[in-house]
């Protein structure tokens, strides 16, 4: 029998594993999405990276063998990504980790690692490179292609609880989000990997991984038969407020400053809501 998107959801977000969220800042959710909702996200990923975005960039270094690609922000010219966002059990999961009474979509981004890509995502946090405060808030990273041990996201359990850290670019290791100095710069974790409770899970389409925009993770570059093609989707819940910075924020949401003042609940067309708990959601 085929279950409905509620049936999943309850099966899929025990106490346990809201619990172990909460703990952890992390947590591995199996085989919530459908066939048929990754071949349409998958779907919807080839499109983007064939007709990427003026947001688009290419995250490896020139002599890398493979080729690291991100996108942002696509989902209201997507079809597809829209259609996941919006009818998918995502959502719901989002409500049921964060405990809100409302979830609005904050923004998607697409990353793809193709073969041979030695370039490793490094060691950061999220929401320091973003434009928002606040803990009721949800990273899904959604793969369209198995994600072996070696390409897994890992993550550094319960660094979430811990302090901002220094956001710098991944390149060249600038600070262009807070004045040198203001922030702790991050530990030398691959250099002590011993001394860090590292967590992190090999996926299957269907899989996801769920994680708080402040704990800690990386990622190793892929292997040369194996393409890493994810899809995350950030959502924000009852105590997100609007904190615009001094430097462009990544992603970048122009004119936003002018029209959302700082302290602000994100009541803005650019984030949807998409769950709410006086509508009938699971």
């Amino acid at each position: 029998m085929v279950e409905s998107l509620s049936e999943r959801v309850a099966r899929s977000i025990t106490p346990q594993l809201i619990e172990d969220f909460r703990r952890d800042g992390a947590v591995c959710v199996r085989q919530i999405f459908t066939v048929d909702e990754i071949e349409g996200l998958r779907a919807g990923i080839d499109r983007n990276i064939a007709e990427p975005s003026p947001r688009a960039k290419v995250a490896s270094r020139p002599d890398d063998p493979g080729w690291f690609f991100e996108d942002f922000c696509n989902w209201s010219e997507i079809d597809a990504y829209r259609r996941f966002i919006f009818d998918s059990a995502a959502p719901a999961v989002a409500a049921a980790l964060t405990g809100s009474q409302t979830v609005r979509l904050y923004h998607d981004h697409l990353l793809v690692k193709e073969p041979n890509t030695r370039q490793r995502t490094p060691w950061h946090q999220d929401q320091p490179y973003y434009n928002i405060s606040g803990s009721d808030n949800v990273s899904m990273w959604i793969p369209v292609d198995p994600v072996a041990h070696a390409s897994r996201l890992e993550f550094v359990a319960g660094s979430h609880l811990g302090p901002w850290l220094m956001p710098r670019t991944f390149m060249d290791h600038q600070a262009k989000w807070f004045p040198e100095g203001s922030l702790a710069d991050l530990p030398d974790i691959e250099a002590n990997r011993d001394a860090f409770p590292i967590i992190g899970w090999a996926l299957e389409p269907g899989d996801m991984v769920c994680f708080n925009m402040l704990t800690l993770h990386a990622s190793g570059g892929v292997s040369g038969s194996t393409r890493r093609r994810a899809f995350s989707i950030r959502f924000i819940g009852d105590d997100v407020r609007h904190a615009p910075r001094q430097w462009r924020t990544s992603p970048d949401f122009p004119g936003l400053a002018g029209t959302l003042p700082a302290g602000a609940q994100m009541d803005h067309p650019l984030f949807p809501v998409v769950w709410t708990n006086a509508a009938g959601n699971p």
